[in-house]
């Protein structure tokens, strides 16, 4: 069993056992798997570069407090 979970009329998670309730499919709670042999980090680096997503493609943003 695993710890699942859906969201209620006012955007909380409501945790239980079941795969489905109310007809609802369940979402998992657990985060997923950590691999530090990411076969993907190349495509998704791609990407972010097509889209000027990547932080050195960001503007300067101020941090707060100062």
């Amino acid at each position: 069993m695993h710890l699942m979970y859906t969201l209620d009329s006012n955007g909380k998670r409501l945790y239980t056992l079941k795969k489905i309730v109310d007809g609802e499919v369940t979402k998992s709670a657990h985060p997923a798997r950590f691999s530090p042999d990411d076969k993907y980090s190349r495509h998704r680096v791609t990407l972010k570069k097509r889209y000027g997503l990547l932080l050195t493609q960001q503007q300067d943003k101020k941090v707060l407090g100062q």
